[in-house]
């Protein structure tokens, strides 16, 4: 009986033991910063068929690189601002002539200033738009050890937008705009108190919460249908490590308060952000709203796929609120 006992005590420790290391890993890969680290640690992560694929270089890499070496050929002001938290976020102003409106530009998941944005910021800059672009804390020049799907992100967006009111001294509009973990930081953002001036948000493929996304990552990427130990111990090493829990990256309580007009654009084809995410937040969101869904658009890629549609609609969303 006693080496029976002992066996599946021995057993259940293999197991514990395991799911611990996957989730170790799982929270080193996903929330902990790469800056610095070598090429080969961050290339088995980078080469999952389902960020390649999503990708907007996946059958967009001329319009892509264009626009990205038109911004870095822009002159543009360094901004800093101090996070809740303490740390120095950079960001780069980009003024346009006789301006109509403020836009922030949000970017997603281990992102940069100057790339998936890249695409819009050109359009929005010749279109009499002002630019902000963040840099999200952890990335370019912006302070931080750790990723937090949108939890600190979206007070991060807060201050920017406090920012910008202040050096706004012709009280134009201002809009957030923010593609993937930037849409979502966006979306949570609307809880928060926000400045008059800020008459919209616009979020492209945001996910609805970090454990949802975590889940469909399990999912589909790793056919793992089994994951509420795995995220109970990841949500246990943000919460010890990084200073938050997966229930503060959700947009459920934003939505169901927010009174700022969204627009929201997925992807029917994105892999990476289900598509359902957007329908969730467009379903739970109180204010005035609307959706787009790009046929054929992969992740980050609607802009790409319809330029027409849009631009165009988001045009119409400025009109409308301005």
């Amino acid at each position: 009986m006693k080496k029976r006992i002992s066996k599946v005590f021995i057993a259940l420790l293999i197991i514990v033991s395991g799911f611990m290391e996957i989730s170790w890993r799982l929270f080193h890969m996903m929330i902990c910063c790469k800056r610095g680290a070598p090429k080969k640690e961050r290339k088995k992560w980078f080469e999952l068929s389902h960020i390649r694929e999503n990708h907007p270089q996946n059958g967009y890499e001329k319009e892509y690189h264009e626009s990205k070496e038109w911004c870095f050929a822009q002159k543009m002001e360094d901004c800093y601002i101090r996070s809740v938290d303490g740390l120095k976020l950079h960001g780069f102003y980009l003024p346009a002539e006789n301006p109509k409106r403020f836009v922030i530009l949000s970017h997603g998941y281990r992102g940069s200033r100057f790339g998936t944005m890249s695409f819009m910021a050109k359009y929005l800059h010749e279109h009499q738009c002002d630019l902000l672009f963040m840099e999200q804390r952890c990335c370019g020049d912006s302070e931080g050890k750790y990723i937090t799907f949108g939890a600190m992100e979206q007070w991060d967006v807060q201050r920017w937008a406090i920012y910008v009111s202040k050096r706004n001294k012709k009280k134009l509009p201002i809009y957030l705009y923010g593609q993937s973990m930037g849409a979502s930081a966006v979306l949570m953002a609307s809880a928060h108190t926000l400045p008059s001036e800020v008459k919209g948000l616009i979020a492209d493929c945001g996910f609805h919460s970090m454990k949802g996304q975590m889940k469909d990552m399990a999912v589909h990427w790793f056919h793992l249908h089994h994951v509420p130990l795995l995220l109970m111990q990841m949500d246990w090493l943000c919460s010890t490590l990084a200073g938050f829990h997966m229930k503060d990256a959700d947009t459920t309580a934003a939505m169901q308060t927010n009174t700022i007009p969204v627009l929201f654009y997925h992807g029917d084809k994105d892999t990476y952000v289900y598509p359902h995410n957007s329908f969730q937040n467009y379903r739970l969101c109180k204010a005035p709203k609307e959706l787009v869904v790009v046929p054929g658009a992969r992740h980050l890629c609607c802009a790409y796929a319809d330029p027409r549609l849009y631009q165009n609609t988001m045009m119409h969303f400025f009109e409308k609120y301005d």
